[in-house]
């Protein structure tokens, strides 16, 4: 088999399992009126560290769009013929899952602090608007627009954090975490 053909294989067969880990873990059957008025639960229901773990998903997320989303497309790897272009943008779109991923789990971190729940609860909807760009990008169907989105969402999510006393800081995540 080329080396060409059996890359794109195993890219392809990356892609897939990510996206069934991530919908398989992303089991969403709450209704969302929650996020609409957001209040702090119950100190017996509020989670142990929720400041610490929101930093950490919310760095990752950061770190991951940064390093594999945005820092490419300003290099011009998303552009046909370009270098590594494939593999930059299988890498891209399961950034964008895990992105997607880390955000919704810093958003129910967030849930466990009272500030930090009204600070980050009008950012569910911008974390939601991210949910499809991730196959976008590997489908190559990216644009400025795209990649803007998630650079926008990650400053809100930043500024959220920053607002309620947990600083977000950018920690790239490893390819294996992208990956599983």
């Amino acid at each position: 088999m080329p080396r060409g053909v059996s890359r794109g294989v195993v890219a392809l067969l990356l892609s897939c399992t990510l996206l069934l880990t991530t919908a398989a873990c992303n089991d969403d059957t709450k209704s969302t009126s929650s996020a609409a008025t957001p209040s702090a639960s119950a100190s017996f229901e509020q989670q142990k560290l929720a400041k610490t773990r929101f930093v950490a998903n919310a760095g990752l997320a950061a770190g991951a769009t940064y390093q594999w989303i945005v820092k490419p497309y300003r290099a011009g790897k998303f552009k046909k013929g370009a270098d590594g272009r494939t593999f930059a943008l299988v890498k891209a779109g399961l950034a964008g899952a895990f992105t997607y991923n880390r955000l919704k789990a810093a958003l129910n971190n967030a849930k466990g602090d009272p500030l930090l729940s009204k600070a980050v609860a009008p950012l569910a909807a911008g974390i939601e608007s991210l949910k499809e760009l991730g196959a976008k990008l590997r489908k190559g169907e990216v644009g400025d627009a795209d990649v803007g989105a998630f650079e926008n969402v990650i400053n809100s999510v930043k500024d959220a954090g920053r607002s309620a006393g947990a600083e977000v800081v950018d920690q790239v995540p490893s390819t294996s975490q992208l990956g599983g």
